[in-house]
């Protein structure tokens, strides 16, 4: 009895298509379903910890609650009482606390930069420590050993200065040594893919979504809107004996026949389904309604038909009968009244339901001819199957004229609906979107496997799959259903193996007929998986209320912006927009995009690290003073940390980042390549410094800058030197922009007018420094066969690195023209195979188990133990919803009958008139009773 009224109740989002009445509210909020689902999604984690700070009288409340609880029955009494843990006993407050703040987990590129860094600044502060040890022993020794001489109290002051010289130049090591602009390169870099990704569609709601998306293997996409249209379209049809593989031409079907489908369309169909003009200029009309009627309404607009003159002449009021499609009919019926007073029936419906109450068949004159078992049998044969095997799904139309005298019995439907006369067979589709196969294969092409999770049937979703390019003719996949999979993962006692699955998904490409549990199994059972070298990183997408637990579940989980629920939105990562498959794929570019960023950045920043600190401290245990002043090595500091971030962390994606595979968990953030990049420009750095340092008096003729006095003026040696180190830096800079052995450093340059800004800004920049810098900056100024002695060593870094093209003007006499490569410079560094270099480490790993403290391991104890706890209150949460069902409907029978009913309509159909409607829903509405 509790179920039954249970059952008669009304949730948000959908339809009563039969009957009418009044609905009570009676929850809202978080007490409605809707709100139950956010609850244990994590959403009301905040009003939670607010009821926990309040007082007594919150307390009292509860464990009044509780103790109702204790009178109601077990089912609604465990939906009261606390969840109870794996061994029976009930959770802990403290426990309770902790479940409620979940561990966040670090993703791909915050693992592998947080071991980077701290290694990065492990080394830096040993080598500082170094330099102020070295330096200072340096001048104990030649000082009070080597020249004897004797602390003076009066030269105290000046000990002290050459001690704190000695302090600042190690800080200054320090300094360079540590890539504390490394956080602000991550930030710039999301901030601005973040902003960039809105304009392809992608609304982040989790800035560590754009990353972890570069890195995905696998994508578990609906069918539904996001590789097809969600615009049900008619594309078959067969009429009067001849099947049309495209929408005929209206003089291809006879002018009775034609009115009589264009009638049957218009009128039966719900008058609230209809086709709109679009918002804007050259898209498709709107469909408003049911996807199905709109198809077939659209069918007679193909037609060059208007299906609007038919209703104005048969309005809604004037429907004599209508049997209402459900899932037992199959099929929609309508009666309206001739003007000669007899009735006409018109019928759709699924075919292989309606055809076999046809008797008879238009042929192709207009004309009723018998229709019997054989000719039927032979139409699903050649018409049907066909069509089904071209993943369409068929709809019969056919209509019955019927007697005024006697009236028919209107209740007795089997005898009203029967002996119909079909009409037309339609083949209807959700075509699927045309970007969606380029970029499925952009995927596949990228290393990334895309499954078809639909509740489609078998047939429909295998077709559609296959025009994707999904699967492919020849390739080694698996297309199952719902039930199929089940059976496939469960043991004997219906439990679910890992083993099992492991040896369905690497093949699985089509899951159909599947339940919002089965997406959520399957997201699992792939991410959970060990069968693979390195973990999948898997992205989901979804628009349903119960797909959350799988979106949530998803390393990247996508909600649909049009067709998405609340509830899928609140637990997606990223809001698609517009619904559509390549926007996802703008996702993975944007991702690995980021991904390339900070790995230009590390390129750069490195290099410049490694020569600022060997020269720092060589230059320093040498001649006792570093050839780079403090404020020069802040102001370097701030070009490779600052400028440089905002430069390269802000280059635009290209469709180049998806013809590799992905970078995957444990690969290393500095490649062999890059730490070749590294090794080769600091080499070619260094020589040019040292031998400024140690000859550069000698070869532009000017004073000796080295072991000067402690308040001496700036130097033309050492500013050469400082000069010569920021322009190989800038030229490095552009040089830093290919990471993967590309030899054409220029490509795109100019598409990214922020990098040409910053590094004309900074040359402009260290001219001023250098030319009026003066004494704060060390600097004294430079003529000009200095400053292009400075420039063209600079420029010696691109033809170091890589090739130095000159590309002629085009010749426009001989078609087409082209740009020729004319020379190519010595591509030392680019030149050389990395293969070749095998004393090259890579750097940057994510971090391994050894990493892992004890305190992680226990915190990840417990947020298994959370996820375990959370997993048991999906499961009990149809239950928690019925029991919320019966407690108000227990409420409901204390209340006063007086609630008011419309009178049933003038020959309606015969439907169950309960006594109470009752709606759960999130917030206040109206509610259409159809």
């Amino acid at each position: 009895h509790q179920l039954y009224k249970a059952l008669l109740s009304v949730f948000p989002g959908t339809h009563v298509m039969e009957g009418s009445g009044r609905m009570l509210v009676t929850a809202v909020g978080i007490n409605s379903q809707t709100g139950i689902i956010f609850t244990l999604l994590g959403a009301g984690e905040g009003e939670e910890e607010k009821k926990d700070k309040k007082g007594k009288q919150q307390d009292g409340a509860v464990e009044n609650n509780q103790n109702k609880a204790k009178k109601q029955d077990g089912a609604v009494a465990m939906e009261m009482q606390p969840l109870k843990s794996a061994e029976g006993g009930e959770v802990e407050e403290k426990e309770k606390k902790k479940a409620n703040v979940p561990k966040k987990e670090k993703s791909v590129l915050q693992g592998k930069l947080t071991k980077l860094a701290v290694q990065i600044g492990k080394a830096g502060l040993v080598m500082s420590a170094i330099t102020v040890i070295i330096l200072l022993l340096y001048f104990v020794i030649e000082t009070f050993v080597v020249e004897r001489r004797v602390w003076h109290p009066e030269c105290t002051p000046v000990y002290v200065q050459y001690f704190v010289k000695f302090f600042i130049i190690g800080v200054t090591v320090l300094v360079v040594a540590v890539p504390e602009g490394l956080p602000l390169a991550v930030t710039i870099s999301l901030a601005y893919s973040v902003k960039k990704m809105m304009k392809d569609n992608n609304l982040v709601r989790h800035l560590d979504a754009c990353e972890t998306m570069g890195n995905a293997t696998a994508i578990c996409s609906d069918k539904t809107g996001t590789l097809t249209t969600n615009r049900m379209t008619v594309v078959q049809a067969y009429i009067g004996d001849q099947r049309f593989h495209e929408i005929p031409d209206p003089s291809q079907v006879n002018a009775k026949t034609l009115e009589v489908l264009v009638s049957a369309i218009a009128v039966n169909s719900a008058y609230t389904s209809k086709i709109m003009p679009p918002d804007t200029e050259g898209s498709l009309p709107k469909q408003v309604g049911n996807k199905t009627e709109c198809a077939l309404l659209g069918f007679v607009l193909d037609l060059k038909r208007d299906y609007a003159t038919v209703r104005e002449q048969i309005p809604e009021e004037m429907l004599y009968k209508v049997y209402t499609f459900n899932s037992v009919r199959k099929s929609m019926s309508t009666v309206v009244r001739l003007p000669d007073g007899s009735f006409r029936l018109y019928s759709k419906g699924a075919s292989e339901i309606v055809l076999k109450k046809c008797a008879f068949i238009l042929d192709a004159g207009g004309e009723p001819r018998s229709f019997r078992p054989r000719d039927r049998d032979e139409m699903v044969k050649k018409v049907i199957e066909p069509m089904a095997c071209d993943g369409l799904r068929t709809i019969c139309i056919a209509f019955r004229d019927l007697s005024a005298n006697p009236e028919p019995d209107w209740d007795n439907e089997a005898e009203i609906v029967t002996e119909l006369t079909c009409i037309a067979v339609v083949g209807i589709e959700d075509p699927v979107r045309p970007e969606v196969p380029e970029a499925i294969r952009k995927c596949q092409r990228a290393g990334i496997t895309v499954r078809m999770v639909t509740g489609d049937n078998i047939n429909t979703a295998r077709a559609i799959a296959a025009k994707c390019g999904i699967i492919q003719p020849g390739d080694d996949f698996l297309c199952l259903e719902g039930k199929d999979f089940n059976r496939r993962i469960r043991n004997e006692k219906g439990e679910i193996e890992q083993e099992r699955i492991d040896k369905i998904w690497p093949k699985l490409r089509v899951l159909a007929r599947s339940s919002p549990t089965d997406k959520h199994t399957l997201v699992k059972g792939i991410i959970d998986s060990t069968v693979m070298e390195q973990r999948q990183v898997v992205a989901v997408t979804g628009d349903g209320t119960n797909d959350g637990p799988a979106l949530k579940k998803a390393d990247v989980g996508f909600a649909m912006g049009i067709a998405g629920t609340d509830v899928a939105k609140e637990a997606s990562d990223i809001i698609l927009t517009d619904d559509n498959f390549s926007s996802i794929v703008k996702a993975v570019m944007w991702g690995r995009n980021v991904y390339d960023s900070i790995s230009k950045f590390l390129q750069f920043q490195l290099t410049v690290n490694v020569v600022a600190v060997i020269v720092a401290f060589t230059g320093a245990c040498i001649t006792q003073d570093s050839p780079l002043k403090a404020v020069q090595m802040l102001w370097v500091n701030l070009i490779m940390d600052t400028f440089a971030s905002l430069a390269l962390a802000t280059e635009p994606p290209t469709e180049s980042l998806l013809l590799r595979k992905p970078y995957g968990r444990n690969n290393p953030l500095i490649s062999r390549t890059m730490m070749k990049n590294i090794s080769g420009h600091a080499v070619y750095q260094l020589t040019v410094i040292f031998t400024l340092l140690f000859a550069g008096e000698k070869i532009f003729n000017i004073d000796n800058g080295r072991k000067t006095p402690l308040h001496s003026p700036p130097s033309e040696h050492y500013t050469i030197i400082f000069n010569t180190f920021v322009l190989m830096q800038l030229f490095n800079e552009i040089n830093a922009r290919k990471i993967h052995g590309e030899r054409n450093v220029f490509d795109g340059i100019f598409s990214n007018p922020i990098f040409c800004s910053i590094v004309l800004g900074t040359f402009a920049v260290q001219v001023v420094i250098v030319q009026f810098g003066g004494k704060p900056f060390s600097c004294a100024p430079l003529n000009v066969e200095q400053w292009l002695w400075c420039l063209f060593v600079g420029v010696g870094e691109l033809l170091w690195g890589q090739p130095c093209c000159v590309f002629l003007d085009r010749v426009h006499t001989s078609p087409p023209p082209y740009p020729q490569c004319l020379f190519t410079g010595p591509q030392v560094i680019a030149t050389v195979p990395t293969s070749h270099l095998k004393c090259l480490k890579e750097a940057g790993h994510g971090p391994g188990a050894d990493d892992i403290l004890d305190e992680e391991l226990a915190e990840d104890e417990e947020e298994i133990d959370h996820a375990e706890r959370e997993l048991r209150r999906g499961q009990i949460l149809w239950f928690r919803g019925l029991n919320r069902i019966q407690t108000q409907v227990q409420f409901s029978t204390d209340l006063p009958q007086q609630v008011y009913f419309f009178p049933p309509c003038h020959k309606a159909a015969p439907v169950l008139n309960p006594k109470y409607f009752f709606c759960f829903c999130s917030v206040p509405r109206y509610y259409s009773i159809l």
